[in-house]
């Protein structure tokens, strides 16, 4: 049954929110004023039509938008776009008992993502479709960088000799690097390295195990070289990576000694190297086996000290954290139990750079309530037309 109804507000997710009989309804892709026609079930509407547009609707760039369920926020113009998400990031911090204001929005997409994972079947390649377990055929990825172009062909290509994979790809220097995840038992990748040859792969891993390599994938942070290990973190996006970069080093500004805490393979401890001493610690072996190779190929850099250490069960402790700086780049889950020896240490400037609003609120309010002073906080928005965003901020006692 179709039902009219009018959005009231937009929920975090970038949802359209109704009320229709006291109760809450979610409607995506629907924008705040606008009066829609909707089916119902339970609390999810499905947007039939938009009887009356809001001015703040927008064209989307993308053909598959709406159907595909990789991008949210297509049908929000600019400004009531930057709005949102600068909701995402103030919002959690209000409700933690902090009055931050954004002081900057940066629009790091750059020339697209570099990194996707497509799901594959014998027959499509593509995303799961918005609300379903259903796979969308993609034949192009707007929001890709322009060496991803082929990723479609590629995955359909790997799903028809694999059968049911996720397949992960990331534009490097060197090349397009794939890893491919198999749940299905008796898979033999090695019947993949044919398609290897054919597209002119960087490289080809299969379930973590390299079944190919032309060259090594490779990508340049400040002024060193790192090979990518197949499982480590790299940003979304070149532009995103440079300014989260650029952002650390002013912060740091002329602390002589600074750790660089869940590093990964390096994008802030070697930028950092170039003026002074970095101890850099991640659970990522892989990871801190490159950065390691990474500093000791480059010319330019001072000492950095890499070392393997799980930042979650055993946190540099307040004794250890003897630095002019630290530098904390958590995943999603955050970097509570590190930010709580933070806390009861003497160090002078925290630089935290997050992925989630929510776990970088519970955080931020550990290190205020223990003396430090928030300042410089940043957006720095790399998933365009999603609704995650990524979060810098400075904490000085």
């Amino acid at each position: 049954m179709t039902v009219t109804t009018t959005i009231s507000s937009l929920g975090h997710r970038g949802e359209g929110i109704a009320h229709l009989e006291g109760q809450r309804v979610f409607v995506p892709f629907a924008l705040p004023g606008e009066r829609v026609a909707i089916t119902l079930e339970k609390d999810r509407g499905t947007l039939v039509d938009v009887l009356d547009p809001a001015p703040e609707r927008a064209v989307p760039f993308c053909p598959h938008f709406g159907i595909c369920g990789g991008c949210q926020l297509q049908h929000i113009a600019p400004d009531a776009y930057r709005a949102f998400k600068t909701s995402l990031v103030e919002m959690p911090l209000q409700q933690a008992g902090l009055e931050a204001k954004l002081e900057r929005f940066i629009s790091a997409g750059g020339a697209g993502r570099r990194r996707a994972t497509l799901h594959a079947r014998k027959d499509a390649a593509g995303y799961m479709r918005a609300r379903s377990h259903e796979l969308l055929d993609l034949d192009v990825c707007p929001i890709l960088v322009p060496a991803l172009k082929p990723a479609p062909a590629i995955a359909r290509a790997i799903g028809a000799v694999l059968g049911e994979c996720d397949v992960s790809f990331t534009a490097t220097d060197t090349g397009i690097d794939v890893a491919v995840r198999s749940a299905i038992k008796g898979a033999k990748g090695d019947r993949l390295v044919p398609l290897a040859n054919q597209f002119r792969l960087a490289r080809l891993a299969f379930n973590g195990e390299m079944l190919f390599l032309a060259q090594m994938p490779r990508v340049t942070m400040g002024k060193a070289s790192v090979e990518l290990p197949t499982s480590s973190f790299l940003q979304a996006t070149a532009e995103a990576e440079a300014v989260l970069g650029a952002y650390v080093q002013e912060q740091v500004g002329k602390a002589k000694s600074v750790a660089d805490l869940f590093c990964g393979i390096g994008p802030f401890a070697l930028r950092l190297a170039e003026q002074r001493r970095v101890l850099a610690f991640d659970s990522d072996k892989a990871g801190i086996a490159a950065l390691d190779k990474a500093r000791r190929f480059t010319k330019g850099i001072r000492e950095v000290t890499a070392k393997s250490r799980d930042l979650f069960r055993d946190p540099l402790t307040r004794f250890e954290l003897s630095f002019d700086a630290v530098v904390l780049d958590p995943p999603r889950a955050g970097a509570e139990a590190q930010v709580r020896e933070l806390a009861k240490s003497k160090v002078g400037t925290v630089v935290m750079v997050a992925c989630d609003a929510r776990t970088f609120a519970r955080d931020a309010a550990i290190l205020v309530s223990a003396g430090y002073t928030l300042s410089d906080l940043v957006a720095v928005d790399q998933f365009t037309q999603s609704t995650h965003i990524e979060i810098a901020a400075t904490f000085r006692r």
